[in-house]
């Protein structure tokens, strides 16, 4: 008896921990998402108290949805969030999961409906949405998100699972997109035929009704090709040795060492170089420019960590390396093997030696000039010699870029942060680091005076959405 009892126990235990590891992998946003596909689960009332995952956990196992022979629910809103990683923490797999959605779902076409367009919904369609809907909606009200303002109108009685026809004109108004997204669930509910969306990545949050499958409004971009068995060359060139203590260099070396355990779980072939001098740099790119291995990778990578002034790099031996001219090498022309595929260069280097601080009223920004990567004019049937570019700054033309001692450079930790974070989740890498912008953009020094923006340039022509690994990510695997 005492042994049925310690197995129950050990059970519960494993059940729980599962919970909480869900929950570490979740930030406010994910929390907020959740609520909102409960919606139709919970007592609106209790959902209003929730401040972390558990708190819903601790609701659906309240409520039986949840417990430790049946976490198929759990599943269900980790895959239709596009975590697909978390599924194995579950012990299920994407794959799993869609096989039994048409039995065991419960999270309704409806409900994946509104989360999609919530996810689709931009700042600026949400202003014109809610001037739109202003007659509907209650005096001095200010819509704080796109689920908010769903679930106003449907507290109103004005959308229903029945009835969408407001959203579909306020759509016909606001995005081509959003109305179709609409027009997919109205198809499904009469279980009309679907065209299948054969675009990667983007599958819809729909599940299967009625034996129909459905499908998101199609992209108007396409992907880069990205699903070949070699993903690409990751190039680190780490400068680390200006005179600096041996204290003053973890910092950098931390960063290196985070960049390969990222790219390596992304499927990239890394190598890092430490210390190079410029002639040596230059070297080193000559070589690369001319491996035979380029013809089956999928892309290249290139992050140079070091000192810098505007447009340029220091190498070891303090000579300066034009930004351009490292990017030169691997254009259509320079490297035709690598003609139109994705060629991605982060650079963690000051740009200068001003500071920027901290500015606390709305200003006008003066963009700095963007044209070292110059554009070609060429015929319709070919590509822009420079194209499928895209080069992350740390740091705006003419600003210095910070790195702590120990912990890492902010750009450079904020995007190993976020592409773990955001790559499971099969966004494209503009709105990574978008989201990388906005975490450095945030960060300040201890005394408060000191700021940092980023700044992505690029001719991609394409989006590129790295593949989903299978497995989590490096910092799960600590």
């Amino acid at each position: 008896m005492e042994h049925d009892v310690s197995v129950e126990h050990d059970v519960s235990l494993r059940f729980r921990q599962q919970l909480l590891l869900i929950d570490e992998n979740l930030v406010a946003e994910d929390v907020a998402a959740l609520k909102f596909l409960c919606t139709d689960l919970l007592p609106f009332r209790k959902l209003e108290s929730v401040k972390s995952a558990v708190d819903i956990f601790q609701l659906l196992m309240a409520e039986e949805y949840l417990n430790e022979e049946n976490t198929f629910l759990l599943a269900e809103l980790v895959y239709v969030m596009k975590y697909h990683s978390l599924l194995k923490k579950l012990g299920y797999t994407k794959e799993k999961v869609q096989a039994c959605l048409h039995e065991k779902g419960r999270v309704s076409p409806y409900r994946q409906m509104l989360y999609e367009m919530s996810e689709n919904i931009t700042s600026e369609m949400l202003k014109d949405i809610t001037f739109l809907l202003q007659s509907h909606l209650p005096k001095r009200w200010m819509t704080l998100s796109a689920p908010e303002l769903l679930l106003l109108l449907e507290r109103q009685g004005l959308l229903t699972e029945n009835n969408v026809q407001m959203l579909e004109e306020v759509c016909m108004n606001v995005s081509a997109d959003l109305l179709e997204i609409v027009n997919c669930y109205k198809r499904a509910k009469v279980s009309l035929p679907q065209q299948v969306n054969t675009l990667p990545v983007k599958e819809s949050l729909l599940s299967r009704t009625g034996g129909t499958r459905v499908f998101a409004s199609p992209q108007k971009m396409t992907s880069y090709k990205m699903d070949g068995p070699h993903r690409g060359f990751r190039l680190i060139i780490n400068n680390v040795n200006f005179g600096t203590s041996l204290q003053e260099r973890k910092g950098s070396c931390k960063d290196a060492e985070e960049l390969e355990q990222i790219f390596t779980w992304l499927g990239l072939d890394v190598r890092i170089y430490t210390d190079q001098t410029s002639w040596k740099i230059k070297e080193l790119l000559q070589t690369w420019q001319h491996l035979p291995d380029h013809k089956d990778r999928d892309c290249l990578l290139c992050c140079i960590l070091s000192h810098g002034e505007s447009g340029v790099i220091y190498g070891k031996d303090e000579e300066l390396v034009s930004i351009c001219a490292i990017m030169s090498h691997f254009t259509a022309k320079q490297c035709p093997q690598l003609a139109e595929k994705p060629k991605l260069f982060f650079i963690q280097a000051c740009q200068g030696k001003d500071t920027q601080c901290p500015v606390y009223v709305e200003a006008d920004t003066r963009f700095p000039d963007l044209s070292f990567i110059q554009q070609s004019i060429s015929p319709s049937e070919s590509i822009p010699e420079e194209a499928d570019f895209l080069l992350g700054m740390a740091t705006i033309d003419g600003y210095v870029s910070f790195r702590h001692v120990q912990q890492g450079s902010w750009y450079i930790q904020a995007l190993c942060s976020k592409l773990q974070l955001l790559v499971p989740r099969g966004e494209d890498i503009l709105s990574i680091l978008t989201e990388v912008n906005e975490d450095v953009g945030r960060r300040v020094d201890h005394w408060g005076k000191k700021k940092q923006m980023p700044q992505p340039v690029y001719t991609l022509r394409r989006k590129l959405i790295f593949p989903i690994p299978r497995d989590p990510p490096p910092s799960h695997q600590r």
